[in-house]
């Protein structure tokens, strides 16, 4: 009897030394993983300034990133060492948003140093990004409140020279590499540059919009602009129109370069964060722009024309869908946010409490910039969110796609997953500040527009075919994109399928072909997304039945921040045996 006892008391001892040790193991773990977390987002505030300016922390406002290829070198050393510690640490017995900081923080590092591997640090300038519109466009994500915040802004102004001769420096580099950016976007780009080389001081973006500076500082400021950011942007601009343009690759697609098509692969994969393969997405580009043809005809008929050909004619040539002015284009995308935030609690549970502004694009990029962009506001409220619009050549642009474009910039798309994401305290600071899996954004932003019909929105025939317009554009995404990079297609070739599948105007159909040569595999994220939430939303209906509710399904979607589709699938999956 006594040696029962004393088995079992030793089983006992035994068993709580185990989960002592269990436990004791589990929070080690988490605190690993915690504090690397904390560690790589500080560490990526002060390497990269100017996203902590943009997220709201104005500790290093003074200053620009440092793009010599030494901090780049060391930067990617770090990089890999940080990678190396979180592969170490077991995520067993963590909570789903613990883990997904792991998942979300390895597949970032990843994806970073595959951008290294391909030198794509070499190709750094384009008519859509780069450190000619990054300087002028940080203007309106700053403060301006006290004299320290002019002061910064000043420090960055004469810090503009030394961060153009490091980006010149990178794009030489791709000149010796024969990684050349497509010629023809590269003239965009030095009329960008040359725009702002031309301007007076008082009038650049610099200095223009900030009315409430001490006459004091506006002196040191505009000289500062003379000084030192006007001569670098005429030099810039001198090497990229005489030196670096001539030298851009004179095909399109960047299937022209080094290993062009592994180039393009690992784009689409990493953009799309699936297996599936270009030729792939251009089939079902093919597939998804005839199913959108075949809801257009029908709303065709339902409209008496003879044919959807006949529709498109018609609108282009109808000037009551044209705008009138800038400020008609601003109204109406008001007009639509404002009446889709009262349809809210019909689609969510959780709400955002941020709200968002409407404003038109900066005129000194408005020439290249899409028809509408999303801007983070910050978490702690100091500056507003904002749905930037092109407004430029309104009496050209179509009125039709405006709710569309307001159900995906604003409300419920891209704001509001913003919005929620960075109001959820279960998220890390890194993740409530966007995610980078552009095939989760924008396919969510893209899904959204359908939503506006389900809560009774589109009651204007045209506004529908807008709807569809809309989405029929990320169809031809599909099949262009990988047309171009894949396919060696002209730009002819996709102006010309443009034109044949949408009733886009000129102005769009001209900035988006350019905009998918300088930027590829970006552009078939939209649509890819977008059937991967219809898909799991389909089967969490079929599953769930009865029990399917669509704001808790919603909750779920966009609960983790931006996320890689496989995570959204498994996330979704598991949501779905919850309630079964």
């Amino acid at each position: 009897m006594r040696i029962r006892v004393a088995l079992a008391s030793l089983l006992l001892l035994l068993t709580t030394s185990s989960f002592a040790q269990s436990a004791a193991d589990l929070d080690a773990r988490r605190k690993a993983l915690s504090d690397l977390v904390n560690e790589v987002w500080e560490w990526r505030l002060e390497t990269s300034p100017e996203l902590a300016s943009f997220v709201g922390d104005n500790r290093h406002n003074d200053r620009w990133s440092d793009e010599s290829m030494a901090a780049l070198e060391s930067q990617t050393k770090k990089s890999r060492e940080f990678l190396k510690r979180a592969n170490a640490i077991s995520t067993r017995g963590f909570a789903e948003q613990e883990a997904l900081n792991k998942t979300v923080l390895v597949r970032q590092l990843e994806n970073g140093l595959e951008s290294y591997r391909l030198k794509d640090y070499e190709m750094p300038v384009n008519q859509l990004q780069g450190a000619h519109l990054q300087v002028p466009q940080m203007i309106t994500s700053l403060p301006f409140k006290t004299d320290k915040d002019y002061t910064d802004w000043i420090a960055r102004m004469h810090a503009v020279p030394q961060l153009f001769d490091q980006i010149t420096a990178r794009m030489r580099l791709g000149m010796r590499d024969h990684l050349h950016a497509a010629a023809l976007p590269l003239e965009k780009t030095a009329d960008q540059i040359d725009g702002i080389a031309q301007q007076q001081p008082e009038e650049t973006p610099f200095v223009k919009s900030l009315t409430k500076i001490p006459p004091e500082l506006r002196a040191q400021l505009i000289a500062a602009v003379r000084g030192d950011v006007l001569p670098a942007y005429a030099k810039f601009g001198k090497f990229v129109r005489d030196e670096y343009a001539p030298r851009g690759r004179k095909e399109e697609g960047i299937w022209a370069l080094p290993n062009g098509r592994e180039r393009y692969a690992i784009a689409v994969k990493r953009t799309t964060t699936t297996n599936l393969t270009p030729d792939e997405i251009h089939q079902l580009g093919l597939r998804e722009v005839a199913r959108d043809e075949e809801e257009m005809t029908a709303i065709a008929k339902r409209l008496r024309f003879d044919s959807l050909a006949a529709l498109r004619d018609s609108i282009d040539k109808n000037p009551e869908l044209k705008a009138k002015s800038r400020e008609q284009i601003l109204d109406l995308y008001r007009k639509d946010i404002d009446a889709m935030y009262e349809k809210l609690p019909m689609l969510f549970g959780n709400l955002p409490t941020a709200k968002v502004d409407i404003r038109s694009v900066e005129a000194f990029r408005e020439k290249s910039a899409p028809g509408g962009q999303y801007q983070r506001g910050t978490k702690d409220g100091s500056r507003t969110a904002a749905v930037v619009i092109n407004t430029s050549e309104p009496e050209k642009r179509s009125l039709i796609m405006i709710e569309a474009v307001a159900y995906h910039e604003g409300v419920p798309g891209h704001h509001l997953q913003n919005a929620i994401a960075q109001q959820l305290p279960e998220l890390a600071p890194f993740r409530q500040q966007g995610g980078g899996f552009t095939a989760f954004g924008e396919g969510w932003a893209l899904y959204s527009e359908r939503l506006g019909k389900e809560v009774g929105f589109y009651s204007d025939p045209y506004s529908d075919y807008g709807r569809l317009q809309s989405d029929i554009l990320r169809a031809i995404r599909l099949v262009v994109d990988t047309g171009i990079h894949s396919k060696k297609w002209t730009r002819q070739q996709v102006v010309d399928y443009f034109h044949a599948h949408s009733s886009a105007d000129e102005p769009t159909v001209q900035i988006e072909t350019d905009r998918y040569i300088a930027w590829p595999s970006q552009a078939v994220a939209y649509k890819v997304g977008q059937l991967e939430i219809l898909r799991l939303r389909a089967k969490a209906e079929k599953e769930l039945g009865a029990k399917f509710d669509i704001r808790q399904f919603h909750d779920v979607v966009i609960g983790a921040g931006s996320i890689p589709l496989d995570v959204l699938a498994a996330r979704v999956d598991a949501w779905i045996k919850s309630r079964t």
